[in-house]
Order: C-alpha cells, then sequence, then structure tokens
C-alpha cells in the first residue's frame, strides 16, 4: 500500500492549502458564534470550493464531478481541517455524496449529486437520534408505507450543515426492531416539506449542525434511495467512509495546532531566553511530533483501503482511534504550553480545542474503535 503522493496529489494538496489559508482565518469562527448564524459557514467560501473542484471530488464525471478516489478527498479534507473550516465538505461532500452512492443508481440520487456538484444545493445526512450514541442500527424514526408513498415520523440530531440543506437524506425503519441492521430505508426529504422542523445548532466546535423534527412528513415513492429496508449497508458504507474523511480533517487540526505551538515557543521569552530552549518542552514537543507522525500514516493507509476496498473497516477504526486520542493530547499540550493565555478565546489554540473534542466523539469514540478493531481481527 502506497502512503505517499503522485505529482497530481501533492498539487492538489497544495491548493487545498494555500487556499484555506488565504481564505479561511481561523478567528471567524468566533464571529459566527457570537451572531449565531443559522447557516454557520460563508456561502460565497463554499461557492469557491465548488469552483475549485474540492465538493465534486469524488462524484463521477457524468454527474459533473471529478470522479477521483477519497484519498484526493482527504488530502482536502485535511487542509481544510488546519484551518477548522466550518463549511460542509464532510457532511455534504463526502458523508452525503457517498451515501447517494452507495445507494445506487437512481434519478434522486443522480439529481442530488449533480446538484452537489454544481454547488446548486447542499445535502445533508439526518441519521444519528438521541440515545442512539455509535449503534448505527439503532434507528427509531419510522416510515410508513402509505398510498402514494411513505410518512416519515421521528427526530435525528446533529445532521451536518443540515440548516443550509436543500435536502436531508433521512435513516428510517420500515420493519423490524429498533436495533436490528436490516429493515432501514432511506428517503430524500426536500427542505419545506410539511411537517418537517429543522432546528439550527450551534456545536461547542463551531460546526454547524442542524436538529431535525419529522412530523408526519409525506413523500412520495421517488424518495426512496437504496432499496425498500435496504438502505442500511449504504449508510454503513458512507459512515466508514466519512469516519476517513474526519480523521484528514482531524490530522489537519492536529498539525496546525502543534505548529501554532511551536511557533509560541520560539516566540514566548522567560529568563531572557525562549521557552522553547527548555529541554522539559522539547521533550514534550518531540513526543507530539512522534505520535502526529504515526497518526498520518494510520489516516493515509485508511484512506487507501477505502479505495481499494481492503480492510477499511480495521482501517478506519485504527486511523479513528489514533486520532480521537492525538488530536485531543495535541490541543491539551498546545494550552499547557502556552500558558494561561492557553485557555481565552483571544488565542486560536482554544478552538482546536473544541474541534478535537467535539471530533474525537464523531462516528464513535477512541474506546468505540478500539473495541472494533480487536473484534473485527477476532480478538
Amino acid at each position: 500500500m502506497r502512503l505517499t503522493l503522485d505529482e497530481e496529489q501533492a498539487l492538489l494538496l497544495k491548493t487545498a492549502q494555500r487556499f484555506a489559508r488565504e481564505k479561511a482565518p481561523v478567528g471567524r469562527l468566533r464571529a459566527f458564534r457570537d451572531r449565531q448564524d443559522p447557516v454557520g459557514f460563508d456561502p460565497a467560501l463554499w461557492g469557491a470550493m465548488v469552483d475549485l473542484g474540492f465538493v465534486g471530488l469524488a462524484i463521477p464525471e457524468a454527474m459533473g464531478g471529478l470522479g477521483l478516489g477519497i484519498f484526493e478527498q482527504c488530502l482536502v479534507l485535511e487542509a481544510i481541517g488546519a484551518r477548522l473550516m466550518p463549511e460542509p465538505l464532510l457532511g455534504s461532500a463526502m458523508l452525503a455524496v457517498q451515501t447517494l452512492l452507495f445507494a445506487g443508481e437512481s434519478e434522486t440520487s443522480r439529481r442530488w449529486l449533480e446538484a452537489t456538484a454544481s454547488g446548486a444545493a447542499i445535502v445533508s445526512v439526518a441519521w444519528l437520534e438521541p440515545g442512539q450514541r455509535f449503534e448505527r442500527s439503532l434507528v427509531r424514526t419510522s416510515a410508513v408505507e402509505v398510498e402514494g408513498g411513505y410518512v416519515l415520523t421521528g427526530r435525528k440530531l446533529h445532521a451536518l450543515a443540515g440548516g443550509a440543506a436543500g435536502a436531508l437524506i433521512v435513516s428510517a425503519r420500515t420493519r423490524g426492531e429498533a436495533a436490528e441492521a436490516d429493515g432501514i430505508s432511506l428517503f430524500v426529504v426536500e427542505a419545506g416539506a410539511r411537517g418537517l422542523e429543522v432546528e439550527p445548532q450551534w456545536r461547542v466546535d463551531g460546526q454547524p449542525a442542524a436538529a431535525i423534527r419529522l412530523d408526519g412528513v409525506a413523500v412520495g415513492p421517488e424518495a426512496l434511495i437504496g432499496g425498500l429496508h435496504a438502505g442500511g449497508a449504504a449508510l454503513e458504507a458512507a459512515i466508514e467512509r466519512a469516519t476517513v474523511g474526519l480523521c484528514a480533517e482531524m490530522l489537519g487540526g492536529a498539525v496546525e495546532a502543534f505548529e501554532v505551538t511551536l511557533a509560541y515557543l520560539k516566540e514566548r521569552r522567560q529568563f531572557d531566553v525562549p521557552i522553547g530552549s527548555f529541554q522539559a518542552l522539547q521533550h514534550r514537543a518531540a513526543r507530539l511530533f512522534v505520535e502526529l507522525s504515526l497518526t498520518r500514516s494510520a489516516v493515509l493507509a485508511a484512506a487507501r483501503a477505502a479505495d481499494e476496498g481492503v480492510g477499511l473497516e480495521r482501517a478506519a477504526s485504527l486511523a479513528k482511534a489514533r486520532c480521537a486520542e492525538v488530536f485531543v493530547k495535541v490541543t491539551n499540550e498546545a494550552v499547557q504550553m502556552h500558558g494561561g493565555v492557553g485557555v481565552t478565546d483571544e488565542y486560536d489554540v482554544g478552538l482546536y480545542l473544541k474541534r478535537a473534542r467535539a471530533a474525537a466523539v464523531t462516528f464513535g469514540d477512541a474506546a468505540w474503535h478500539r473495541d472494533r478493531w480487536a473484534r473485527l481481527g477476532g480478538f
């Protein structure tokens, strides 16, 4: 498995890094937070990302995308993660796009893939429910078949970019008990549907999300994607790949927090010398460097596995367990090494710390993924 970048991939990463560095100052998260922006990101900046092809990277060329892989998508996610960009690349261009792709060919899927690639609409996935935690098959939202379609009832939480979505992909149970993997179906519900309530959520890490309430939402038969009772597999496959994408984003954030801290160690002076000259701080920084290097290897391996289709589940769990622990560790150390000012809102390092904690529990925390990695390995 090759973990190095070819010439085109290196150029893509460099382009994404330059774009994020020049267009997305980390401090803008405070402005979104302070005004409780219902969208939570900059639509103009999202449009620029569409124009650069970042949004349609993994969408087939026939549907307006570039037809590249998860590996390339992860390179861009690493770049935007470094700047804590709230634009919904993970929630829409990764999770929603992969769900539509794995749901199979249909007019509905094609329509929303094309809309995503062109920037005409954002699609969000409403899959997480109250009390569900990390068990993806624990679906209580119901879809009852009626004449002319289906009626959906239930609640969803933390739908990424749900407040700005033109459509929601909703997981609902069409048969079986709440925890059964079989019997889950996927429905595309357009914004503004009668009985659909979308409540923006202001997460601690500044990433936009929404709470969804479906109170007897009626949809036509064309809203069903992935087959009746058979949507669980498509959703599972999409979450698997979105987990890898999240790991890339976390890696970018962890590396940036580390580099910001290194710069601070070189400029902050005590006893007339830079504090970076203190051996104890040098040792702590060196340990973080090693941890980040190992984490990068795990993330790149998971991204390759996603494209090659071999060993993805174990690779994704390994990467997520490492990223969850290392991102939190790096940001903890960053705050410590900044001293008292590290906990103030004036310094960006606190924003990275909040992102680390929220990302660590998204799609499963470190303990859950370590357990899954062991079970998949027969332990």
